[in-house]
């Protein structure tokens, strides 16, 4: 009998390559999304298919704020594994609206596991939480699943209670809930607000159009950065071990965000010069500004240097990155000039 999954935040990026896996483990795929006027489903628009046609893979729409929504949707569908990948996740937005960020990212993780708790079914369904790495903010790096959280954001602060409250629902209900505190992850998919992707598209149109100007914030963050493929088969394998455990997923390799911009102009034949520091630094290509710094990209607390140590998920998971930084904003680039260009 195939194995049921539901994924809370389907439609994101996380949410597509988990289906993708799971699709091919043979799994029936439950994926819920929130109502919008588009339909914001590119990213799977590769697996889906009309509902009245023989598939593997369902939508439904539903609603983390809600916790009648949350309680119907797993009722209905029964599964065997949830993975809760829906939240607010830009951190720099979670300053805009902290509200809005802790109902869903944080209490939306505790409707999840009561919802588990009232239908009585936390010895039939594993839980799969994602957590950050900006849960460890400030807190020195290297960091493990031993390091002190030290939140440096209203969406990191959200994850913080998620985490806990995922710990707290196992410990005292025997619920087989996981965290998974993921460091940077990237890909085509990535959501365009977001560095690594904001680089990447930017750069991208200025090699193409031969003009054109980014605006960038703290050049000089450092990141941890994997590729979202390798990171959503640590979750799924999470979830097949006998005991629930908290695992660091990372590539234990840290750059900036300057250095990211490197590797994309070099693979694009781009050759820049930097001028000028602090807020007027800048990036020239033939004599022009392409890059500059924005003050308004700056957090209120930034997070400065962010490194994963994954020894113990490499471990007992048999889990390693198959992906370095290469090779992932060579996809990243090779996908966007393929999406420009059409």
């Amino acid at each position: 009998m195939k194995k049921i999954a539901l994924i809370f935040g389907v439609t994101g990026q996380d949410g597509a390559y988990l289906s993708k896996l799971l699709l091919k483990k043979n799994y029936v795929v439950h994926g819920i999304k929130r109502r919008s006027s588009s339909l914001n489903t590119q990213r799977i628009d590769d697996i889906y298919l009309d509902p009245h046609k023989k598939t593997n893979f369902y939508l439904h729409y539903g609603d983390l704020t809600n916790s009648l929504s949350v309680l119907k949707i797993i009722e209905k569908i029964k599964p065997n594994e949830i993975y809760n990948l829906g939240a607010q996740s830009h951190v720099g937005v979670s300053f805009d609206v902290p509200e809005y960020t802790a109902n869903v990212t944080a209490l939306g993780t505790l409707r999840i596991l009561d919802a588990i708790l009232t239908l009585k079914m936390q010895k039939k369904i594993k839980f799969y939480q994602a957590g950050t790495s900006e849960m460890f903010g400030a807190s020195k790096p290297p960091q493990s699943e031993k390091t002190l959280f030290y939140p440096r954001s209203p969406y990191g602060v959200a994850k913080v209670y998620s985490h806990w409250i995922t710990i707290n629902y196992r410990e005292a209900y025997n619920i087989f809930a996981c965290n998974g505190i993921l460091f940077n992850h990237e890909s085509p998919f990535r959501g365009e607000t977001f560095v690594t992707k904001k680089i990447v598209t930017g750069l991208c149109e200025i090699f193409l159009k031969g003009s054109g100007k980014l605006y960038l914030g703290n050049l000089y963050a450092k990141r941890d950065w994997g590729h979202a493929e390798d990171y959503v088969l640590a979750m799924w394998k999470m979830l097949q071990k006998k005991k629930p455990m908290d695992y660091v997923i990372s590539s234990g390799k840290q750059y900036t965000v300057k250095y990211f911009i490197h590797i994309v102009c070099k693979k694009l034949g781009m050759k820049i010069t930097w001028k000028g520091k602090g807020l007027n630094e800048r990036a020239y290509w033939k004599n022009k500004i392409i890059i500059s710094i924005d003050k308004r990209y700056f957090r209120p607390t930034e997070v400065t240097s962010l490194r994963g140590d994954s020894r113990k998920a490499r471990k007992e998971l048999k889990w390693k990155p198959r992906h370095n930084i290469y090779s992932l904003a060579s996809e990243m680039i090779d996908e966007e000039l393929k999406r420009i260009k059409t």
